[in-house]
């Protein structure tokens, strides 16, 4: 039986930043990772928000397989045949510092590990950990098959699944309604094509964000331009994929086939098709981070934030692994692993600004369960722009009248005051 330090479990970006940072700190630490290769594992659109990174990585993407520098952003909203577009591309955003970089976890997450490694942790691959030991109600190691490795402190990091704090009796369940279901395909479509199509240089990108056209479903798409590849997919809440009747794969048919999408991908070959829960994120959801021998970090912790422009996952997971292993280094030098030494975690993790900004936009949870966001409005919004772009043989009509035209019977003059006012509380003011 062997002891050490700290024991992480989960080699993605959480997990390995934590195991880089302990490591480089003369901790004895070891990650164990249950996929073949740290990524393999991982559903992931792909885009990291560098500044987090560049923190703690300097200049990473000088070494780091990232695929493309996002020079734009677009959120598409998807009607019945139709699309409405807000395209926003600066070039600074593709001068370094960059903002955001895509990524295939399948080659990103290696390179962390690897970073890992030579910084002197131990990453073990292809076990996993099927439940955390527990000495007098405190966390002493893990069990991973028949062998037991004990530490001081265990990190969990292990992504949405997060089985192992409920099974020790530490947490309680998720509630659906707070769980989603990410369906994702890797397109691959040649480098010149994606550069013309995107109207991007080469090493740029651009990102969507699209919302309709789920077939039902409450939630929303992406498109995320790689090198030679696209990350397509959506993420839909399950309880409301349940409701629907539909299996997750026809719901990402449907959503291909639409007119705008499907010209973005055309002549494409799926080459990766992949399926995953992930949270759904918000401020009320993040759990307690730390108890008695443990921590915990990344989407283990429900940590993502999605304020409707951007859905933001890795560099929260990164930003609560370096505020861990700053209360584990502290936690070392007093020889006192209890919950009450570990709570200095939570002290770090809201002085980032990464808390901060899951604080800023807690009110979009609520606009997220608008169920019209995401099945009547992109369709209004796009008619009512039909309606001022064309030009008929009968009188045309203003905005407002135009909205009312094409107001549906399911949707009122109240439902859009509230939609105005969760909007606006939730990303405006």
């Amino acid at each position: 039986m062997e002891k050490f330090d700290i024991v992480i479990v989960g080699a993605g970006p959480a997990g390995a930043t934590a195991a880089n940072i302990l490591a480089k700190a003369g901790l004895q630490v070891v990650v164990i990772e249950r996929g073949q290769t740290p990524g393999s594992k991982n559903v992931s659109g792909g885009l990291i928000f560098s500044r987090i990174f560049h923190e703690i990585y300097p200049n990473f993407w000088e070494e780091a397989p990232v695929e493309r520098a996002i020079r734009g952003h677009g959120i598409v909203f998807l009607g019945e045949g139709s699309s409405t577009t807000l395209d926003f591309r600066s070039e600074k955003a593709s001068i370094s510092p960059y903002n955001a970089f895509s990524v295939l976890r399948a080659k990103f997450d290696p390179w962390l590990a690897k970073k890992a490694e030579e910084a002197g942790a131990m990453v073990i691959t292809g076990y996993t950990v099927d439940e955390l030991l527990l000495e007098n109600g405190k966390v002493c190691g893990v069990r991973a098959g028949e062998d037991e490795l004990l530490a001081d402190i265990v990190i969990v990091a292990e992504g949405t699944r997060s089985q192992l704090l409920k099974d020790a009796g530490l947490r309680d369940d998720f509630h659906a309604k707070d769980v989603s279901l990410g369906v994702k395909e890797i397109i691959k479509i040649s480098e010149e094509i994606i550069n013309e199509r995107f109207q991007c240089k080469s090493g740029e990108g651009m990102a969507y964000t699209t919302v309709g056209n789920t077939g039902g479903a409450a939630g929303g798409g992406f498109l995320y331009t790689n090198k030679d590849t696209l990350s397509l997919g959506v993420v839909v809440k399950i309880e409301s994929l349940y409701k629907s009747g539909k299996q997750p794969h026809e719901i990402l048919d449907e959503f291909k086939n639409h007119p705008s999408i499907e010209r973005m991908v055309s002549g494409g070959e799926v080459v990766e098709y992949s399926a995953q829960t992930v949270h759904r994120g918000g401020f009320h959801l993040i759990p307690q981070l730390y108890g008695n021998g443990y921590l915990v970090a990344g989407s283990a912790a429900s940590l993502l934030l999605n304020n409707v422009m951007t859905l933001r996952g890795m560099d929260l997971a990164v930003a609560s692994a370096a505020a861990a292993a700053q209360a584990v280094i502290a936690a070392k030098e007093k020889n006192d692993f209890s919950a009450e030494s570990l709570s200095t975690y939570g002290q770090f993790f809201q002085a980032t600004s990464v808390y901060k900004d899951i604080e800023t936009f807690k009110d979009t949870y609520s606009l997220m369960d608008n169920t019209n966001l995401f099945n009547t409005y992109p369709n209004l919004i796009c008619s009512v722009l039909e309606d001022m772009f064309s030009v008929k043989t009968t009188p045309g009509s203003k905005v407002f009248q135009s909205l009312k035209n094409n107001m549906v019977d399911d949707i009122s003059y109240l439902d859009l005051v509230k939609t105005f006012y969760q909007v606006g509380k939730g990303i405006v003011l």
